[in-house]
C-alpha cells in the first residue's frame, strides 16, 4: 500500500509536499531527513507566513510542532484555512507532549480547535506510528484533490454545453435573419433596375427614397443581431424593454412565417436590472424560441413585463413568455429544466432549458413555469423573475 500511495504521489509531488513547520533545534531538518527517507516530497518552512502561503499554494499535509503554536500563529493559520476552497479540508498533523492531561494541555487543546482537521502524535514519536499518521493525511489529501479534478471537469462540461447550446440557438436565428435580410435587398435590387430604365427625376427620388428606407431595415436587423452576441461581458444597468424588443426582433421572421400573432405588454416607464446583457437575451431568445416551436400551426404569443414587490418588499422584475400550444406532457414537467431533458423528441437538444437556469442561477434569478396538456390545454407559462436595480 505504501509503494502504490508513494508512486501516486511522486505524480504530483509540488501539491502533495509535506510541510515541516518545528522552530527548535534541529527538528526540522530531522523531521525532513525522515520525511523524504519515506519517498515523500518534503518543504522546510520557517514562519507561520510561509507555512500560510505554501498551504494556500497547495500541498499535502503539514507536520507542526505543537510549541510553534504561540502567539499570533494560532489565528494566522485559521485565516489561511478559512480560506480553503470547499473540496478542501487540509491536514495538519501537529507534534505533542506525551503524558497525562493538565491544565496547559486542555488550554492548547482548545486553541487549535479552530484549526479543523488536526491528527495529534506524542512525542518521542515511533518512526512507524508517524509513518502511519503522515500516509493517512496523504491519502486522504489526495482524494481530496481527486474530487477537486471531478468538479473542474465537471465545470468545463457544463462549460462546454453553455457553449454548445449558445451556437444552437445562433444556428436557429441565422435562417431567420437571412430571410429578413433577403428581403430588404431583393428590394434594393428591383428599385436599382427601375431607376435606370426610369427616366422621370420625380420617379427616380421615389425609388431612391424607398431604397434608403430598405437599407435602413437590413441597418436595423445588423444591429439588433450584433448586439445579441457582442455583449458586455461585466453587469451594467440595462433596459428590460429593449433586450425584449430585440430578441422579438431577430424572430420577426419566424413569427410571421409561423402565423404567430404577438402581444407585447411592458410598462410606460424604462425597467432597468443591471446585469449581463447577453446572457438576459439567450434566456429570452430560448424562451421565445421554445414557445415558436410549440406553434407550428400558428397560435400567440404572449410577452409581458412587469414591475412586483415581494412579501420583503424588495422589488421584483417579471418577465413573462406564454405560448397557446399545446403545453409540456405533465409527466416531463418535474424534469423540464434538467439536462437532455424534451419535449421534441429528436429535434430538441434538451440543453436549452438548463442553460437558461444555470444562467438565472448565476445571476440570482429565477425561472418559473406554468404548463397544462390536457383538454383543454392552456399552453406554457415561462415568468424569468428578477431583482429591479
Amino acid at each position: 500500500m505504501t509503494s502504490e500511495i508513494t508512486q501516486s504521489i511522486s505524480d504530483q509531488s509540488d501539491e502533495m509536499r509535506t510541510l515541516v513547520f518545528t522552530p527548535t533545534g534541529r527538528d526540522a531538518e530531522i523531521m525532513a531527513s525522515f520525511v523524504e527517507r519515506l519517498g515523500w516530497p518534503c518543504q522546510i518552512v520557517r514562519s507561520v507566513s510561509e507555512l500560510s502561503d505554501a498551504i494556500v499554494r497547495g500541498a499535502g499535509a503539514a507536520v507542526v510542532a505543537e510549541e510553534a503554536l504561540q502567539g499570533e500563529v494560532i489565528p494566522h493559520l485559521e485565516r489561511a484555512l478559512a480560506h480553503q476552497p470547499s473540496w478542501s479540508d487540509f491536514p495538519l498533523i501537529l507534534l505533542i507532549a506525551g503524558g497525562r492531561v493538565t491544565v496547559e494541555s486542555e488550554r492548547l487543546r482548545k486553541l487549535r480547535m479552530p484549526l479543523g482537521n488536526v491528527l495529534l502524535v506524542e512525542r518521542p514519536a515511533r518512526p512507524e506510528t508517524l509513518s502511519s499518521t503522515l500516509e493517512t493525511a496523504l491519502r486522504g489529501r489526495r482524494r481530496q484533490y481527486q474530487i477537486r479534478d471531478q468538479i473542474r471537469q465537471a465545470a468545463n462540461a457544463q462549460e462546454a454545453l453553455i457553449k454548445t447550446e449558445k451556437l444552437a440557438v445562433t444556428g436557429r436565428l441565422a435562417a431567420s435573419i437571412a430571410h429578413e435580410i433577403n428581403n430588404p435587398l431583393e428590394g434594393v435590387v428591383n428599385l436599382l433596375y427601375l431607376m435606370r430604365t426610369e427616366d422621370s427625376v420625380e420617379n427616380i427620388r421615389l425609388y431612391i427614397s424607398q431604397a434608403e428606407h430598405e437599407l435602413a431595415r437590413v441597418s436595423e436587423i445588423t444591429k439588433h443581431t450584433l448586439r445579441f452576441y457582442k455583449e458586455p461581458t461585466n453587469p451594467v444597468p440595462i433596459n428590460v424593454s429593449d433586450v425584449v424588443r430585440s430578441v422579438l426582433h431577430l424572430y420577426e421572421s419566424r413569427l410571421r412565417a409561423a402565423d404567430v400573432a404577438v402581444s407585447l405588454r411592458e410598462p410606460h416607464d424604462p425597467v432597468v436590472i443591471v446585469a449581463n446583457p447577453g446572457e438576459l437575451r439567450q434566456i429570452l431568445a430560448n424562451l421565445v424560441g421554445n414557445a415558436l416551436d410549440a406553434m407550428r400551426l400558428g397560435g400567440k404569443l404572449f410577452v409581458r413585463i412587469a414591475e412586483k414587490h415581494s412579501v420583503a418588499g424588495s422589488k421584483r422584475i417579471h418577465v413573462t413568455v406564454a405560448d397557446t400550444g399545446p403545453g409540456i406532457p405533465q409527466d416531463l414537467l418535474p424534469r423540464i429544466f434538467e439536462p437532455f431533458v424534451t419535449s421534441k423528441g429528436e429535434t430538441g437538444t434538451g440543453l436549452g432549458l438548463w442553460v437558461s437556469t444555470e444562467l438565472a442561477k448565476k445571476n440570482g434569478w429565477r425561472i418559473k413555469v406554468r404548463s397544462g396538456s390536457k383538454p383543454p390545454a392552456i399552453g406554457t407559462v415561462f415568468s424569468v423573475v428578477m431583482p429591479a436595480a
